[in-house]
């Protein structure tokens, strides 16, 4: 007997699978730090865990990313600014320092502007 359901539908109360992308990447990261006894970091991925359940909608995880997305853009712009004060002093060690600083911030923003894993 065929089923007519849709294959795409999900239980009222059941998460999106963006949702569930997220809660397993913290529940993965709630394990390494349980593991590494980082009891801080694992009584704040617990705390994530419990808000992912409770709270996680797309619209939450898009306006989240959205926000990560401003904030490593900001950071970008401060870096590139101290980069170029580096650069008017002319002193190589801090130019060294302000470009490592840069390409971190610039690989934060790339992280950030990745889609949701869904």
């Amino acid at each position: 007997m065929p089923c007519w359901c849709s294959p795409r539908r999900r239980w009222p109360n059941e998460p999106s699978s963006a949702c569930q992308a997220k809660r397993r990447n913290i529940e993965a990261q709630l394990a390494n730090a349980t593991e590494h006894g980082r009891k801080q970091e694992v009584a704040g991925l617990k705390k994530a865990l419990r808000a992912n359940q409770a709270n996680c909608t797309d619209a939450s995880l898009e306006k989240e990313r959205s926000a990560e997305i401003r904030q490593a853009q900001k950071k970008v712009a401060e870096r590139e600014k101290s980069l170029r004060e580096a650069q008017q002093k002319g002193d190589p060690k801090k130019l060294a320092e302000r470009q490592a600083k840069l390409d971190e911030a610039r690989r934060e923003l790339t992280e950030a502007e990745r889609p949701i894993e869904r």
